[in-house]
């Protein structure tokens, strides 16, 4: 496919190799491709892409690993080391698969691409991660997209990035049905290393934005997992739904929450009930905050970032309420460290991860008092990841 990168460095070389090595015990053969997808953070920009507004994220150093070789027939089978547990399913009988439900993400990829008019072929592969389940990084997006990819260097089909994360996420919509917007995917498939990625998710308009140099993005996994997400989250796009219905009766040429500026919504707030209310102030600022962002990094202004994310956090906290106890005391212990821009929530919400971004000297510093001060206010010991913005998805050399 021509998008071959070189082996990772460092422990990376070991995941690689050591996903080669259990395909072959398996399957008793080299695999043909593998395959490596990122996962994400979201810089700022939260709940936003739902609402045709603006996000900010970074693939970053935490993959989906795919070792995988075509098979005659067309079935295929699938190993998945972080779960210990296979599925074989055939290429002409797609169903949903309630008891295995982590394959439904395979399935649905395969479905989308065969609905499209690509002859796959069947597939041996082993699937081995080590971006957290359920901790807001997605890794459902990273497995949608390695799939996706795998099969395009194995079948050689054109594809182009944007269509591949469509047609993930669709997979994703439809098929595992989990209403999410395209942020994910997206950047799972286009991210560019050292930089985060500007996505418009009403146009597709992207633009990657440098992160500057001396900077450092820390991930803190609060370790709780969001068992709310779902339901929770449809509520919440029902709220905007909801907001928009009501403020198209004054602004006819609103479709979405991102056509209202926010000074049209000082002066219409006060139509909208009180909850609706707060969920549009979200939206509305934060699509705000995320362009101000760019401006601010373009600018070197790390500072006047570093608020911006606060801010989101404070918001996503009071207006948009999808944070949780953990998540407050992480954010908030991350900014008592002396060197840290700003730090906030990141992902969907009621559990998860915070995002930080912080200067590289006070890293060592940040893993011990964040660390020590979530684990006292909660009992937890909590998982922090120093991460750098990486790639998008692309087969991996041999080690």
């Amino acid at each position: 496919m021509g998008n071959v990168k070189p082996c990772p460095e460092h422990s990376r070389r070991g995941e690689t190799s050591n996903v080669r090595q259990r395909f072959a015990e398996i399957f008793g053969a080299e695999p043909a491709a593998v395959v490596r997808a990122p996962g994400r953070v979201n810089l700022i920009g939260e709940h936003t892409d739902y609402n045709d507004g603006y996000v900010l994220p970074v693939a970053i150093d935490r993959s989906i690993l795919v070792a995988a070789s075509p098979r005659d027939d067309r079935q295929v089978i699938i190993h998945t080391l972080d779960f210990g547990e296979s599925v074989t399913f055939s290429l002409d009988d797609i169903e949903h698969d309630q008891a295995q439900a982590w394959s439904n993400y395979q399935r649905g990829v395969a479905y989308f691409l065969e609905e499209q008019g690509f002859k796959l072929p069947g597939l041996n592969a082993v699937i081995v991660g080590d971006v957290p389940i359920g901790s807001g990084l997605s890794s459902s997006a990273a497995i949608e997209v390695s799939m996706a990819y795998t099969w395009q260097v194995l079948a050689g089909f054109e594809l182009s990035r944007v269509q591949l994360a469509l047609l993930c996420q669709r997979a994703e919509n439809e098929f595992v049905g989990i209403n999410c917007g395209i942020m994910d995917q997206f950047v799972s498939a286009l991210g560019q290393r050292d930089h985060a990625l500007l996505i418009d998710c009403r146009s597709l308009y992207h633009q990657p934005v440098p992160l500057p140099a001396g900077a450092a993005i820390i991930v803190a996994d609060t370790m709780k997992r969001r068992g709310l997400v779902d339901s929770e989250y449809n509520a919440r796009r029902r709220e905007c739904e909801e907001g928009v219905r009501i403020l198209q009766r004054y602004l006819p040429q609103v479709q979405a929450l991102r056509d209202v500026s926010t000074d049209q919504f000082v002066e219409y707030e006060g139509q909208l009930p009180e909850n609706v209310r707060k969920r549009c102030r979200h939206i509305i600022y934060e699509n705000e905050r995320v362009l101000r962002s760019v401006a601010a990094l373009q600018a070197g202004a790390l500072a006047a970032f570093g608020q911006l994310m606060n801010e989101s956090h404070a918001s996503l906290r009071d207006d948009y309420e999808v944070s949780c106890a953990e998540l407050d005391i992480m954010a908030e212990a991350a900014w008592k460290v002396g060197g840290v821009y700003g730090s906030r929530m990141t992902g969907a919400g009621f559990g998860g991860c915070t995002v930080s971004l912080v200067t590289e000297e006070v890293i060592e510093d940040f893993r011990g008092q964040v660390a020590a001060d979530y684990e006292e206010a909660t009992g937890i010991v909590p998982q922090i990841y120093v991460c750098r913005a990486e790639d998008g998805v692309a087969e991996v050399s041999p080690c």
